[in-house]
């Protein structure tokens, strides 16, 4: 019995019937401790290896049966090397197909956004050619501009001295004229300028008479020709003179006094070009407040003002100099100031 092999589980019933002695071997050991019958003791002995050898017998069964019928590994759940690698071929299988199809997605996008690209590049270098040549067009365009605005420069300077060079002619061809302004608009006076003409020089200069100077005119007439019925004013009346000199002696008079006509007040200037009157219309307000101020103002040919300032004559082509003149003298500045001079005349 002792020389017999022992398994695993032999030991263990070993000590747990040493743990735990079952009852028969607890009366046994009772029984023991009485003197021993030698029959009966060899009876015994014979049945308890019986009993062991049985027992372990039927304990070694028990484990067969237990290792038969123990649950054998399935394929897929990793307890054996073969199963795992077809758990592992199989997924990476699904993996596989998993990223091809998301590649196959992927790589049509890809396609679909190069052709984007592609478009997209195109455009902008059919959109850059149009820049360029836009660009090229542009600067021939503004060197064309260039050329013609010094050609309109050239031109315009052209135009203003060929105009000055007519308004000069225009007023040469006047220069024998006077112009009067505020004579009633009356037939009786249209019928018979000439006669009125020699009236006003007898009235207001009679000493031109007794000289013996030459009076007569070549022609007298209203301008404009016809009569206006919105203006209220009577139109101009321009005398031609047959003497120059008598024209300028009746002109210097007229710029001493004031002239009349039966005791009605008339003014009598030297007679321009339509342009050159505009000139000198300009001048008007300014030359009213040099006149108050006692500047001893003039308009000279064509349309030049003068002025007497602190013991000097000054002489002003335009209002823009005359102003710029007017505001660097402390005694003038602010008293022509062009806008409460407009406020003023409307």
């Amino acid at each position: 019995m002792d020389n017999q092999p022992r398994t695993k589980a032999s030991e263990h019933q070993t000590e747990i019937r040493k743990a735990n002695p079952p009852h028969s071997e607890m009366s046994n050991s009772i029984e023991a401790q009485k003197p021993p019958n030698p029959k009966e003791t060899k009876k015994k002995g014979a049945t308890l290896d019986t009993f062991l050898g049985a027992k372990i017998q039927n304990t070694e069964e028990v484990e067969d049966d237990t290792q038969e019928n123990a649950p054998k590994p399935s394929k897929g759940n990793g307890n054996s090397p073969q199963t795992h690698e077809e758990f592992e071929s199989e997924m990476t299988k699904k993996m596989e197909a998993f990223w091809e199809e998301k590649w196959e997605i992927m790589q049509k996008k890809f396609t679909h956004l190069q052709n984007r690209c592609d478009q997209t590049e195109k455009e902008n270098q059919a959109l850059k050619a149009r820049i360029r040549q836009l660009e090229d067009n542009d600067r021939v365009k503004e060197q064309e501009l260039i050329k013609q605005n010094q050609n309109t420069k050239k031109l315009e300077e052209n135009i203003k001295y060929l105009t000055d060079k007519v308004t000069d002619l225009e007023n040469r061809g006047r220069r024998d004229n006077l112009r009067i302004i505020g004579l009633p608009e009356k037939p009786e006076i249209n019928a018979k300028l000439d006669i009125v003409i020699q009236d006003i020089i007898k009235e207001n200069c009679p000493e031109i008479l007794e000289q013996g100077g030459n009076t007569a005119t070549d022609r007298a007439h209203r301008t404009p020709s016809t009569l206006n019925p919105q203006k209220t004013t009577p139109r101009n009346v321009i005398a031609k003179f047959q003497s120059s000199q008598t024209k300028e002696k009746i002109l210097q008079e007229a710029r001493k006094r004031q002239f009349r006509y039966k005791g009605m007040p008339i003014r009598v200037t030297q007679d321009l070009a339509s342009s050159t009157l505009n000139y000198c219309k300009a001048w008007n307000m300014i030359f009213r407040k040099a006149r108050e101020l006692g500047l001893q103002p003039r308009i000279s040919y064509p349309a030049k003002l003068t002025i007497y300032f602190q013991g000097k004559v000054w002489a002003f082509n335009k209002i823009e100099d005359f102003q710029v003149f007017a505001k660097k003298r402390p005694e003038l500045c602010g008293k022509f100031d062009s806008e409460k001079q407009r406020a003023r005349n409307t």
